[in-house]
């Protein structure tokens, strides 16, 4: 594998911004949008259990209606490609189950060698749910795949805008996932910025390192 320079990764975050206003004219090349999907894919979670679906909203229709749901922000409708992100709620036995026959499938094995790891996740999840903060866990999972994607975006030149300015009951509505067993938590728009958007030149406002970074 090829090291990234510092200075590419450096510059690709000071480039990267909360993108208020996208040209709704600029598409993302397809080849790079399959990379972005890859990137979520890889994205790493507790236990590696994903529990989440990328639900990517492309229909100019369902992104335009989607902006009501917004807080009126013109994001959704105007970016390339809306990624919503949805957590598995009741994460039990039968989703561990079904990572560990993907994980023979991927690594060989048997499920038998796997009943010890099986126990443990299994437990977790558990006591998770008596102390009711299930959901909660598997909720901030989502956020570790938030960032792997802006980042990923950022590295292939690709606008995004983190949404949580959204009212998820209603995307459940609109993109189906009203008891599928998946909710919404947040939303990513990506596309291309547009050249008028006056938030591009501004330079990021950040705390000095010296009073968010602390050193043992």
């Amino acid at each position: 594998m090829k090291n990234l320079s510092p200075e590419h990764l450096l510059e690709a975050l000071h480039w990267r911004y909360a993108t208020k206003k996208f040209d709704p004219t600029a598409k993302i090349a397809p080849e790079l949008w399959q990379t972005l999907e890859s990137a979520l894919v890889l994205s790493p979670s507790s236990f590696g259990l994903q529990p989440w679906k990328f639900v990517v909203v492309t229909n100019p229709l369902v992104k335009a209606g989607l902006v009501a749901h917004s807080w009126g922000q013109s994001q959704p409708a105007d970016c390339s490609h809306l990624v919503v992100f949805a957590v598995k709620t009741g994460l039990d036995e039968a989703h561990v189950d079904r990572f560990l026959r993907r994980q023979v499938e991927v690594r060989g094995g048997s499920l038998e060698s796997l009943g010890g790891y099986r126990g443990l996740m299994v437990n977790s999840l558990q006591r998770s749910a008596e102390s009711g903060h299930l959901d909660t866990w598997q909720t901030h999972q989502l956020y570790i795949a938030l960032g792997q994607f802006m980042t990923a975006a950022a590295l292939l030149g690709i606008d995004t805008c983190p949404m949580e300015g959204i009212v998820p009951a209603e995307y459940d509505k609109a993109l189906g996932l009203t008891d599928s067993g998946y909710r919404t938590v947040v939303a990513c728009a990506a596309g291309h910025r547009s050249a008028d958007d006056k938030y591009a030149s501004q330079k990021k406002v950040r705390f000095p390192a010296s009073e968010v970074v602390t050193h043992l």
